[in-house]
């Protein structure tokens, strides 16, 4: 156990280094929008996805509620988000805690879910209580989808999700220093800071002792043998879950010939073409060829970066409303549009995390809005590259067009190449940025980056009409 939250052993928050986990436990927000990234063309698997009452405040995981109007019962799994509502962050009350019941009731079924409250301060009736709702909910979510895989699609099914609250601090020091703790923002990570407090020394030792550590560990500090025998065995443990190790499951993509997709130019500079339409159409035929473990993921901005070819072969993924007028949408398709950068490069990283595929193309002067993201998904392939058991995954592909260079019409506002700063201040071990010139050159690097592993690649290329300049057996040399 000297292992957990020590130096060189495993850290306090979830980590690369911590056997069953794909998410890097950093700067919050993330975790629904990854969880639904894991669950997509994933039929089998069920997602339990613990969202702190702190972290339901961020824009981010307020966004990722809507996850649910985008999970296809018959080809997706399913997550089950379960709000942990604890009432305070550090030192303040959090918003979701302190809302009436009824008003929070209504909320979650206004975002689509069904909730189902596991309420209490007394361990083993909690238990008994989550047990008995968890079997209700699977029950549910199994009769979902398999009236779906049975039938076809018939509408959005409303998923449900469990409302847990508990005491901050529960189990802990009831007070310290002869203020209450359990139950109050007093209780966040370490209740009692001065050990040189002899008082505090004997009350770390009380509420040590209160979990009877000689009935779980041996004398030299193992987990008995008996209880270690009543895990699951092999994928059931949650540390050996395929999932949590993409690579394990992971499948090289079908790619078409590049090449077939030329442009012709026969000088330098006088054939025109729009170099993204041109990609658009390579990017069509990998989603044709894999249509199971591939998906493009972009903030409604599919067409006007020119990858309008996709909606020949799929559509925009909404399992919600759809009306006459609306354009190649459908439940099953395979493109993610939604107008929240965060929420894309969410459902993308769990994708990718889980052992597939996809790309992320978006306007360059808005990417920023993912700024921190990429920074934590670049330093989860870094930890992982030193770790012999992490298997290696599909790199996270960015598409920046709509760049700083054509953005007159739009003006200042539109106009930030300083993506590539951030990028570039990593390792070249994690990061590539590729700065294609014309369309061949951009249909040989994109070919590039979807057979490469574990890294980010930043592509930035325009989509307006430019010259093109090399031949395709010039570009490919070039690229090389």
């Amino acid at each position: 156990f000297k292992q957990f939250s020590f130096p060189g052993g495993i850290p306090s928050h979830v980590s690369p280094e911590t056997p069953g986990s794909i998410h890097e436990g950093g700067e919050l927000g993330y975790s629904l929008s990854h969880a639904f990234g894991a669950a997509f063309d994933n039929p089998e698997l069920l997602v339990a996805c613990v969202v702190g009452d702190g972290e339901a405040e961020t824009g981010a995981l307020a966004t990722s509620w809507h996850s649910n109007k985008f999970l296809n019962p018959v080809h997706d799994g399913a997550v089950l988000p379960i709000l942990h509502l604890n009432g305070y962050k550090i030192a303040g009350p959090t918003v979701l805690a302190r809302i009436p019941r009824d008003e929070l009731d209504a909320l979650f079924r206004g975002y689509g879910y069904i909730p189902y409250f596991v309420e209490g301060d007394d361990p083993a009736e909690m238990h008994q209580l989550m047990a008995a709702t968890l079997d209700v909910i699977v029950a549910d979510i199994r009769s979902i989808q398999g009236d779906a895989r049975a039938k076809g699609f018939s509408g959005r099914p409303r998923w449900p999700m469990i409302i847990l609250r508990s005491p901050k601090g529960w189990t802990g020091p009831k007070t310290v220093d002869g203020k209450p703790t359990e139950g109050t923002f007093r209780s966040h990570q370490v209740p009692m800071s001065e050990m040189s407090n002899p008082g505090h020394l004997e009350l770390l030792e009380n509420w040590m002792r209160s979990y009877r550590p000689d009935e779980l560990f041996d004398a030299a500090g193992k987990l008995r043998s008996e209880l270690a025998a009543m895990s699951p065995k092999g994928e059931r443990r949650m540390s050996a879950n395929p999932h949590a190790n993409g690579g394990l499951l992971l499948r090289d993509l079908d790619l078409p010939d590049f090449a077939d997709y030329a442009v012709k130019v026969a000088m330098p500079g006088v054939v025109s073409a729009e170099a993204t339409r041109v990609q658009g159409q390579f990017v069509r035929d990998v989603m044709k060829l894999n249509p199971s473990n591939f998906r493009v993921f972009s903030p409604d901005e599919t067409t006007s970066n020119r990858w309008g070819a996709l909606f020949e072969v799929t559509n925009r993924c909404s399992t919600a409303e759809i009306v006459p007028l609306d354009d190649h949408v459908a439940p099953d398709g395979r493109v993610m549009e939604m107008l929240s950068e965060h929420q894309c490069e969410g459902w993308l990283e769990g994708y990718l995390l889980t052992g597939r595929h996809g790309f992320f193309p978006c306007y360059e002067a808005f990417v920023h809005i993912v700024d921190s993201m990429f920074n934590q998904h670049a330093k989860w392939l870094e930890v992982t590259r030193r770790i012999p058991w992490r298997r290696p995954i599909a790199s996270l592909n960015y598409l920046l067009t709509s760049h700083v260079w054509r953005q007159d019409n739009n003006g200042f506002t539109h106009q930030d190449p300083g993506f590539i700063d951030l990028v570039v201040n990593k390792k070249a071990e994690v990061i590539r940025v590729y700065l294609p010139p014309d369309a061949n050159t951009l249909l040989s690097v994109t070919d590039h980056c979807l057979r490469s592993r574990s890294y980010v690649n930043v592509v930035i290329a325009g989509k307006q009409p430019a010259p093109q300049w090399l031949d395709m057996e010039t570009a490919i040399k070039h690229c090389t």
